[in-house]
This record gives structure tokens, C-alpha cells and sequence, in this order.
């Protein structure tokens, strides 16, 4: 059956290694849905955070390859209930079609949503939350003049603390 899974993975900061890890996808026909590094609480550690959607046999393949890498301290992969994430959207949008109708007040109202930038002929706006709701979002902005969309890749904590952690 096929799931969402996060897969995290920690290692030293190296030179090839991001293309390394995604070639072992590319390899078992897996696209990954999103992908995020950024450094972890550990010195000189850095994390990848990579979403797919695949069944979870193929999921623990995946993982027990990307730990045979040298640089590669921890991998593991958990289901979406057992970490909590969010993604980051902006979104670029004509400032006059936006004024029509009290779209920005309905706007950061009903979506929780912010203004980053104000100005004369666009506004950028920032929705932070799952991809469902950033999707939801992005197509209730599409008829009002939306003029650039990005959303990042998924940013993920695990829920119970794991054995790197411990060790960090």
C-alpha cells in the first residue's frame, strides 16, 4: 500500500553527496515529492528531509542503501503522524485585482495567511502549513491575478526523540 513517508537523514556536510542520495531513487524508479537540507542541533550535521509516496517495503530499501554511504551518520523514515512539518508558499499576486472584493482581508483571515511585501503593482504573500492547505490557497488565488507561486520542500521534526538525537 502506498503511503507518504519523511525519510530524515543526517550527515557530515559533503561535496556530492545530495547528488549520491537521489541517485539511489532515481535507481528504484522513485520521485521524490519534496526535498529540504538545512544544518540540525548538532554541529557539522546537516539534515535531509525527502518526502515520497511509495510502499513502505521500497521505503526501507531506500534507507538501508542511503546509510551505506560514508558520510551519511543516520537514516530513518517515519509515516506523517509521527512527525510534525509544515512547508512555507509565497505567492506573487497583482495588487489590484487583490483589492477587488476585500480579497487581502478575506485572504489572511481565512487562510492564516501574511503579507510579506506591499507594492504598487504586486504583493507577495507568505502561507506556512501542510501542502494541502498551501494548495488550497494557490487556487483560490489563481483568478485574481496570480503572477509567481513557490512553495519549499517539507520541514519535518520527528515526534519521539531517535537514537542520533540521544547520542548528539
Amino acid at each position: 500500500m502506498v503511503k507518504s513517508f519523511t525519510i530524515s537523514i543526517f550527515t557530515e556536510n559533503s561535496i556530492g553527496l545530495l547528488h549520491r542520495i537521489t541517485s539511489i531513487f532515481t535507481k528504484r524508479h522513485l520521485s521524490i515529492e519534496s526535498l529540504n537540507t538545512s544544518e540540525s542541533e548538532a554541529e557539522n550535521v546537516f539534515r535531509f528531509t525527502i518526502v515520497v509516496n511509495a510502499e513502505e517495503e521500497l521505503v526501507q530499501k531506500i534507507v538501508k542503501q542511503i546509510e551505506k554511504q560514508i558520510e551519511v551518520l543516520q537514516a530513518v523514515y517515519h509515516l506523517d503522524g509521527e512527525t510534525v512539518f509544515q512547508e512555507i508558499a509565497l505567492y506573487k499576486v497583482s495588487t489590484e485585482k487583490a483589492s477587488e472584493n476585500n480579497l487581502v482581508e478575506r485572504l489572511i483571515r481565512d487562510n492564516h495567511a501574511r503579507i510579506l511585501s506591499m507594492e504598487q503593482e504586486f504583493m507577495i504573500i507568505e502561507k506556512t502549513g501542510h501542502k494541502e492547505e498551501t494548495q488550497e490557497l494557490l487556487e483560490f488565488l489563481k483568478p485574481y491575478g496570480l503572477i509567481e507561486f513557490v512553495r519549499s520542500g517539507r520541514v519535518s521534526v520527528i515526534r519521539p526523540k531517535n537514537e542520533l538525537q540521544r547520542e548528539l
